[in-house]
């Protein structure tokens, strides 16, 4: 039987801290983050107040897309460490509270994977069932479809004649859902990592794994430089939830485990419905990340995702930065107003009702960096010619120092590097760091207390949870906050934010 579900499980109002896992902390000085280094900082997370952590793949990979390109779902990567410093992070983080969540990446695998080269080297191998292999379309490939990536979704197989598909690099070959032994080799993987103790898994692109099956032509023009997915019709299709409802069989088998979805659509509606009792626990909700500074934008989008969210019963997801986006600070318009607006942001998101997903060096006020072309190493600058800058200036390591250069990441050369400004900014970003842990600890206060707006002046999100009012001036004029104690606040006038309890 499975084991109960707990009336209100823990991530249902947690914080939860993503870790890029190579630009966290090094703990071997070869210039890239691994686990004993995420080990070590494990009590400043505690400290922080974080319920969890997600940890980005760290698994075998040739670093095709940084670990999105899985050559074996069931080790561990030796840059990173070994499967016995996985089991040894996993022990210290329950000790301390923490929850840890892996990413699986069941979209597709690295082109080095074992299955794929046996694909490659015998088209009758069995293992070729497992891709999306098709003839070709005169003398090009099967359909239009483009690569999140840049160019073809569509690679030729030279020695066949036949096209694999690829939504993202041609390194990372897509599965064919389809066939049914990818299924039962997914939920092995799944009971392999939950049999060693991980708490829940986040799902990469979970919304495209089934590909339409007779593979149509999308209809353009293809705006493949945004983030969502809301254009395409080939993926999100209705086979998908049968997988999820098979997983949370599965991972309920385990107890308290949780399953959260990248599903990557600007409209709440369409997550929602991955979230429905019996499929997934959770799902990413962007919507936020497409919002411009904009009080008006930010509320009608607060109001659509409550909405969606519990029509279908589920809990609403937020989420302001993560590896694939520009840093917040810069987004909001870089310097200080950026960073300003930042931090009144970060009030916002974490007194909203539900879960919050915050990103490493989201507490430190981090900004994006212009790395040089020569130290870029993302596939969407190469594959589209340095058109889009991809998304290195947010992966850049975290510094831990106000010593340059390496700011105490790593005792070698950063994989990326770290601009030598963030040496003038350490007592800003100490200061950040205290106010995001007293956000924290203020959070677990009401996280669990009804939701509901204020009237306020245009230019203004106020709303209460329970006896603690959110005051955010995203760009008026001024806001008389309400009557009582100010428990924090991000200072005065436009792009400023304040937590108050009644009088």
């Amino acid at each position: 039987m499975p084991a109960p579900e707990r009336e209100h499980p823990w991530w249902r109002s947690a914080v939860v801290y993503q870790i890029y896992v190579r630009s966290f902390a090094d703990s071997d000085g070869d210039g890239l983050g691994d686990l004993q280094g995420i080990r070590a900082r494990l009590p400043y997370l505690r400290d922080m107040g974080v319920d969890g952590i997600w940890l980005t793949p760290f698994y075998p990979s040739p670093g095709a897309d940084h670990g999105y390109d899985v050559a074996d779902f069931v080790g561990v990567d030796p840059q990173f460490g070994t499967l016995e410093d996985f089991d040894a992070l996993l022990v210290d983080a329950h000790a301390l509270g923490l929850r840890v969540i892996a990413d699986i990446v069941p979209n597709h695998t690295s082109s080095e994977h074992e299955w794929f080269r046996n694909a490659l080297a015998d088209p009758a191998h069995p293992d070729r069932a497992r891709y999306v292999f098709r003839p070709g379309r005169g003398d090009g490939p099967p359909n239009n479809w483009p690569s999140v990536f840049g160019g073809p979704a569509w690679t030729r197989d030279e020695a066949s004649g036949e096209w694999y598909l690829h939504l993202f690099a041609p390194e990372q070959p897509d599965l064919d859902w389809h066939h049914e032994p990818v299924r039962r080799d997914f939920e092995d993987v799944l009971r392999f990592w939950l049999d060693r103790g991980v708490d829940g898994f986040r799902i990469d692109v979970a919304h495209a794994l089934y590909k339409d099956a007779e593979l149509r032509d999308e209809e353009g023009p293809f705006p493949v430089t945004q983030f969502s997915s809301d254009w395409r019709k080939g993926i999100d299709r209705p086979e998908v939830h049968g997988v999820y409802r098979d997983w949370r069989r599965l991972v309920e088998e385990y107890g308290d485990r949780v399953l959260v979805g990248e599903v990557v659509f600007s409209d709440p509606a369409r997550i929602a419905q991955y979230t429905r009792p019996d499929e997934l626990h959770l799902a990413f909700n962007f919507a936020l990340l497409f919002e411009e500074w904009d009080a008006g934008r930010l509320r009608a989008t607060v109001d659509r995702t409550l909405d969606a969210f519990g029509a279908v019963g589920a809990t609403a997801t937020w989420v302001l930065e993560n590896h694939d986006v520009t840093r917040l600070a810069t987004r909001y318009g870089g310097g200080a107003a950026g960073r300003q607006r930042a931090r009144a942001a970060l009030l916002f998101l974490l007194a909203l009702p539900g879960t919050a997903f915050v990103y490493a060096g989201q507490e430190l006020g981090l900004e994006e960096v212009d790395v040089p072309d020569e130290r870029r190493q993302d596939p969407i600058f190469f594959r589209t010619g340095g058109e889009r800058r991809g998304r290195d200036g947010s992966r850049v390591p975290i510094p831990w120092t106000a010593e340059p250069p390496a700011f105490g990441f790593t005792t070698g050369e950063p994989w990326l590097p770290m601009p030598p400004e963030w040496a003038e900014s350490g007592a800003e970003r100490e200061e950040t760091r205290a106010f995001y842990r007293r956000a924290l600890e203020l959070r677990g206060g009401f996280r669990d207390a009804p939701f509901a707006w204020l009237e306020s002046p245009p230019g203004t999100l106020v709303f209460e949870r329970g006896d603690v009012v959110c005051a955010v001036n995203v760009d008026a004029p001024e806001l008389e906050p309400p009557a009582g104690e100010v428990l924090l606040a991000t200072g005065a006038g436009p792009g400023s934010a304040a937590w108050i309890r009644r009088a």
